[in-house]
């Protein structure tokens, strides 16, 4: 299981990553720097909540998991 800072790092680069590409992506539709990015850092927001949430429901999950096999 990932330390909640772990998990809290890992979606601060992701949701960075996220925001420029949410920005070129509403400037694509809207020609408008200012609402792209505004709806950039609304998305971001949303995203980070969730991806916190969804990340540390799946810390707890034991499906799938490899198992170490030299322990």
């Amino acid at each position: 299981m990932d330390s909640r800072t772990r998990t809290i790092a890992k979606a601060i680069s992701w949701q960075l990553m996220g925001l420029v590409s949410m920005t070129l992506v509403g400037y694509l539709f809207t020609r408008s720097l200012t609402a792209s990015s505004g709806i950039a850092i609304a998305s971001a927001i949303v995203s980070f909540i969730f991806y916190c949430f969804h990340e540390r429901l799946w810390s707890r999950v034991r499906w799938g998991r490899m198992t170490d096999p030299s322990s």
